[in-house]
Formats: C-alpha cells, structure tokens, sequence
C-alpha cells in the first residue's frame, strides 16, 4: 500500500483536494485489497480549514512518518505563504527522493521550496506569471496536469481527476482508472495538455477565427506585449484587416483591447495578491511601476494601491481561496 501524505496549506480548496483524493479512495473500494493510504498533514497539525470552513484533522509534518508520495495543496494566494518549517520539510523530502506533487496553487509552493529546477510543471493559471517570474530555471506548462519523473502537478478545481486516473492508469492499470472514472460519472477523461481556460474569445461570443486567436496571442503575452505587426502576421491578416475585424466585431481597436486586457489582469492581480505595484506592472507589460499607475488610475478612476481597499479586508479575505 502507497502512503500519500496531502500537506494542506490553510485556506486549502476544498474542490481540489477532493478532486485529488476521491479517485483514491475509489481505488481502495474496487481493488482486491487497499492500495493507498491517505494522511493529511500540515506544520503544526491540527484542524486545519478549506476555503468553504470545511477541513481536515492533519499530522504534524515532523510526526508523519515514512512516506512514499506527497501533495501539496493551496488556494489563494501561495506566494504570500511564509513558513520555513513546510520549506526545509519539502527539501528534506526531495533529498530522501520521495516524489513530490502540488494541487492548484501547490506547485507554487513547491517552486519557492527550490524542489522543481529542471522540472516541467503547471500550476493554476492565475498563479503562472508569478511562478514564471521566481527563476528562468523553471519549465512552467499551461496545462491541465503535468507528471515529469518524480513530480505531478495539475492545475487545481476538477484538474485533479484527471491526474489521479493517469497515476491510478500506471500503477494499476487502465481498467481500473476507467472503472473510477465511471464511479463519479467522468465518462470524458482529459489528456494532461487540455487547455486549463477556454479560449479567451469565448467571453465575446461568437468571433471570427482570426479575432479568437489575435484575442488568444494577447493573453499569453500579458508581460511581453507583442506590437500590432506581429499579431497581424501571427494570426495571418494585415493590420488594417484586423483592425477592420476588432472594430466590428470588439468594439474597439486592436491595441486598446491589448491594453485593456493589461489592465484587467493587473487589477485581478492586485486584488488577490500582495505584490508590490512594481512587479505587478512588469508582469502585465508595463515599462514603469509610473507608465503603469497612469493607465491604470485613467482606467478604473482610482490608482493601483486603491485596489486591496475596495476587497473587505484587502488579499487576505476569503475572497482569494476560491482557487
């Protein structure tokens, strides 16, 4: 039998951690015998809570025992996370080579810890800039799960079924993972490089193919805005088509939509995080924390440390665990 320790960080979501040990358990109820333990951990012990109030009674880290895979879990906001004794915990676990996985925001987790160099990996869509920026040594995928040698990582809310059914299919086989995912009505198992969001277009409606994919390119360049030549040319149109397209089809030009799309992922940023203005205008495209502050105060009214004082209590309300 497996023992698999889940570290749940506080304010943990609880979709996701379900998600991840739901398809154990069921392994345990069709198997011949058990086939995995699970312990729910974290640094002090204790009951600690999920996003929703729910939780779990955990193990301290330092009583768990032998080991032989763990899973970090975290919503919200896992780069604010401050606790060097999970840290020197994980690194410890990476040196006795147990294999390591992270949840939704626990692959951050697990970066910050120094354990995923030279790893491919994925995380949680709104934490992948940020983890992205920590070291140009990480190989950082938006994808639905990632399992690279000794390292599983998926994207949280349902991301976890779908990896759980890929370690279920290697250990045990694929009659197996299948009869769990008929158990819980999953009759449509996802390839780990399924898309984590549908296209970006989808919030416009019904848009032109190359509206969707100029739409696309611009949200996988928020800190590394391409100029108007190169979306043209990407998506296969001259500028002036395109344009043409945004105008009818938008509203508004192909740049100012680019810009406007800056914005929004700035403002959601800084509502759900505490990182300094300076960074959050670097990783939305903007050349100065200043340049930044301008078109962001002439697009929402107010500037961008005005943001967390709209939230109720600012990046530390239960507004940011619902990842």
């Amino acid at each position: 039998m497996q023992r698999i320790g889940f570290v749940l960080i506080d304010g943990f979501a609880l979709l996701s951690t379900a998600a991840a040990m739901e398809p154990l358990r069921a392994a345990n109820l069709f198997a011949p015998k058990p086939l995995y333990d699970l312990v729910p951990l974290s640094t002090s012990g204790g009951w600690v809570g999920a996003s929703l109030g729910a939780g779990f009674q955990t193990t301290r880290l330092r009583d768990a025992g032998a080991l032989d895979m763990v899973f970090v879990v975290a919503g919200g906001d896992p780069m604010a996370l401050r606790d060097p004794d999970l840290m020197t915990w994980l690194r410890d676990m990476d040196r006795r080579g147990v294999p390591l996985g992270g949840i939704s925001g626990g692959a951050a987790v697990l970066a910050r810890a120094g354990v995923m160099d030279q790893r491919r990996f994925t995380v949680h869509w709104h934490h992948l800039d940020q983890v992205r920026a920590l070291s140009d040594r990480f190989v950082v995928e938006q994808r639905l799960y990632v399992i690279d040698r000794d390292r599983l990582t998926c994207a949280g809310g349902a991301a976890p079924l779908d990896m759980m059914y890929a370690m279920i299919r290697a250990d045990h086989g694929a009659p197996l993972a299948r009869q769990i995912s008929d158990w819980f009505i999953q009759t449509d198992i996802r390839l780990p490089d399924a898309p984590q969001q549908a296209g970006i277009g989808a919030q416009f409606g019904p848009l032109p193919r190359a509206v969707e994919d100029a739409l696309d390119l611009m949200h996988s360049h928020l800190s590394d805005p391409l100029a108007r030549d190169q979306i043209a040319d990407l998506v296969g149109l001259s500028t002036r088509q395109l344009q043409r397209l945004f105008d009818a089809h938008i509203g508004k030009g192909l740049m100012a939509t680019y810009r406007d799309l800056r914005l929004r992922a700035a403002d959601d940023i800084l509502r759900k995080t505490v990182l300094p203005v300076a960074d959050v205008a670097q990783m939305t495209g903007f050349g100065s924390a200043p340049a930044f502050a301008t078109a962001y105060r002439t697009r929402f009214g107010h500037p961008p440390r005005d943001a967390r004082k709209t939230q109720n209590g600012g990046p530390n309300s239960d507004r940011r665990n619902r990842t």
